[in-house]
């Protein structure tokens, strides 16, 4: 009897202990140890702080440059031709010596003795043509890619560049197939504004 209530004590399972979880400050996740059916359960991440990397602004361009602190123009600017007050935009150009435009309908005329050049310029605002006479200065003969001679006029216009405005010798010729009517040689640059010719509107219209 006392043999058989021995046999039966020992087949008999201890109850499981109960096991408390020690508390785990976050990010970490609470897990038992010894119980092996618990499932980790971690709370969602929060964002509570998030950098934004903000590009330090270009640095801002010299507008002025030189001992005399002439403006600073690019390879293309707007400009404006008087008369007739047309805008334009213009290719400046430091090899050229004289400047240039397109010009149609070119006549030269004798009044009271003096040589006097008809012409018309073309408005890129309105395509419209706008008459103007001048004076004639000079004119010379140009040798074209082809080979052949172009007979030029020269007379003088106003031509505002910026602040600047200046009143040069402008060779009237043909810039129809050209990308701009005009463009401003050494005539006008000199001891006026400096070209950087990585630049372009530099100056306002």
């Amino acid at each position: 009897m006392a043999l058989s209530l021995a046999v039966g004590c020992s087949t008999v399972k201890p109850a499981p202990a109960t096991v408390t979880c020690p508390e785990v400050e976050p990010p970490s996740c609470p897990v038992c140890p010894g119980v092996e059916s618990q499932t980790p359960q971690c709370p969602e991440p929060q964002v509570i702080e998030k950098i934004v990397t903000v590009p330090a602004p270009a640095p801002a361009q010299a507008a002025t440059a030189g001992k005399l602190h002439l403006p600073i123009v690019g390879a293309v600017e707007w400009a404006e031709v008087e008369p007739g007050d047309v805008r334009m935009k213009a290719r400046i150009d430091t090899g050229a010596a004289t400047t240039s435009i397109h010009a149609e309908d070119i006549e030269l005329v004798e009044k009271d003795g003096k040589r006097w050049v008809h012409f018309n310029l073309i408005d890129p605002a309105t395509k419209e043509k706008v008459a103007v006479e001048q004076r004639l200065r000079r004119k010379f003969v140009s040798k074209q890619s082809d080979g052949t001679d172009q007979h030029r006029y020269v007379v003088k216009l106003w031509i505002t560049l910026g602040e600047n405005r200046s009143l040069v010798e402008v060779s009237l010729t043909d810039r129809d197939n050209m990308e701009f009517p005009l463009l401003i040689g050494r005539n006008l640059l000199v001891d006026t504004a400096i070209v950087d010719v990585s630049r372009k509107n530099t100056l306002a219209k």
